[in-house]
């Protein structure tokens, strides 16, 4: 199982939406949209799981493509990293 990662979406995008869209390369296991607390609206990004093949074919087949005027940013979730700056502390 792969999650990937979905970016630069419109602000009215919906978990429909981007199911159908990811739909077309293989069953799409779940989906989260990363939603606004105050307005609900798409933050512009969310997160798709797929088997490992057919994630591989939609990052390749989405990434870049347009939607509603806005290039797709589509990739296999990457580990984030601890930004917080400063020292470490032990």
């Amino acid at each position: 199982m792969k999650r990937i990662f979905a970016g630069n979406l419109p602000s009215d995008t919906t978990e429909a939406e981007l199911s159908a869209l990811f739909a077309g390369f293989g069953r799409v296991r779940s989906i989260k949209l990363m939603q606004d607390v105050f307005s609900g609206q798409c933050k512009g990004f969310g997160f798709v799981e797929m088997e490992g093949h057919e994630a591989r074919a939609a990052i390749a087949g989405l990434n870049g493509k347009e939607l509603r005027g806005k290039p797709l940013k589509v990739n296999e979730e990457q580990p984030r990293d601890d930004k917080r700056g400063g020292p470490r502390r032990r």
